[in-house]
């Protein structure tokens, strides 16, 4: 529920943007990471291919994302930021912090820290689960 009031509030704010069903976080990382794979994007965002594949190609065609394809492997392709995405990412990492701000409102630094260290245990064994599905190889 925590990540849907989330993204619901982000889809909105970032309408203005015209970013729409969770582009922005796409946008964010190749914003830090810029020439990462279509690959290593799905891998770090825990999305399918085609999920991604759509997402960048829209965030194309807004002019936000360029394309280019591998020097070497010619089946890969390379995301890099356009002047639009590198103007709007500061925008937008604001309004994540006042998100992160609004969660932990009456939370002390013990809390918070305490929050974080649990929800890493919890990101790191569902990961695990995760990658095995994706592997195909179950425990």
């Amino acid at each position: 529920m925590l990540a849907r009031c989330i993204q619901s509030i982000s889809d909105i704010k970032f309408r203005e943007l015209k970013l729409q069903r969770g582009q922005f976080i796409f946008l964010t990382r190749i914003c830090e990471c810029p020439g990462i794979s279509l690959v290593e994007l799905s891998n770090m965002l825990k999305v399918d291919k085609a999920t991604t594949t759509k997402a960048i190609q829209k965030l194309i065609e807004e002019n936000y994302v360029i394309k280019e394809r591998d020097c070497v492997d010619k089946r890969m392709w390379h995301l890099y930021p356009l002047a639009k995405a590198k103007a709007s990412y500061p925008y937008i990492i604001e309004e994540e912090n006042c998100n992160i701000e609004s969660c932990f409102a009456g939370f002390n630094e013990q809390e918070k820290e305490t929050v974080y260290l649990l929800l890493k245990r919890m990101r790191e064994g569902i990961e695990l689960d995760w990658k095995q599905l994706k592997t195909g190889k179950e425990a």
